[in-house]
């Protein structure tokens, strides 16, 4: 137990060093390219925020491709600026895309930070709009059922009422299984394929016999 929480502590503290090590960075390019008081410290703010959007976003897993896109964007602005303040940009003089981009960056994270927070997955909905569609497929396009083999019937079965679109599924069902066996499907077989109960069952196989049986 204690070596786990010495992992997540020494994780934990790496991840505040480095957060405000990339903090700092961004603040600090951020005065430089001409961004004083308050909002220099807003830069960092809306950089982590909109990572911390994009990763939710990953973890929840819908909109993949939208998260990925906003969290590189973030990133590359926060790693943009760690490397700036590594000696490889005079930070007295600041080029002028730099501070365009610096302007332009409270419109960016804005926009993404709405789609992200805004767009509703819709995933499942998706998922149940194709399974519809292809459940409506299949109805249209089956081939016409043929007459399935003769089932005894007996007058008594008819009393139990059953919906005729229950009727056409077992008859769906005991042409597969006489294809499939090559003998007429029995009463219990049937109930067990449509979970019916018997009396249902008794009923089914009555309208499923040939008329004059």
């Amino acid at each position: 137990m204690r070596a786990q929480l010495a992992r997540v502590d020494a994780v934990l503290v790496q991840a505040l060093i480095a957060a405000a090590l990339s903090f700092a960075h961004i603040h600090d390019v951020a005065v430089a390219a001409g961004q004083d008081g308050w909002k220099a410290w807003a830069y960092p703010i809306s950089v982590d925020l909109l990572l911390v959007a994009a990763w939710r976003r990953l973890r929840s897993g819908s909109s993949k491709g939208a998260a990925w896109c906003w969290f590189v964007i973030a990133l590359a602005a926060s790693l943009g600026a760690n490397v700036a303040t590594a000696g490889l940009l005079d930070l007295g003089d600041v080029p002028a895309w730099l501070r365009i981009l610096v302007a332009g960056w409270p419109a960016v994270a804005f926009l993404g930070g709405t789609l992200l927070a805004h767009t509703t997955p819709k995933a499942a909905d998706d998922a149940e709009v194709i399974e519809g569609q292809e459940d409506e497929a299949e109805t249209v396009c089956d081939p016409p059922t043929p007459t399935p083999p003769a089932i005894e019937a007996s007058p008594e079965r008819l009393a139990v009422p059953v919906p005729a679109a229950l009727i056409d599924h077992a008859r769906k069902v005991a042409a597969e299984h006489h294809t499939r066996t090559g003998a007429p499907i029995d009463t219990p077989t049937l109930r067990a394929r449509l979970g019916v109960p018997a009396p249902m069952a008794d009923a089914i196989a009555a309208h499923l016999a040939p008329t004059g049986s």
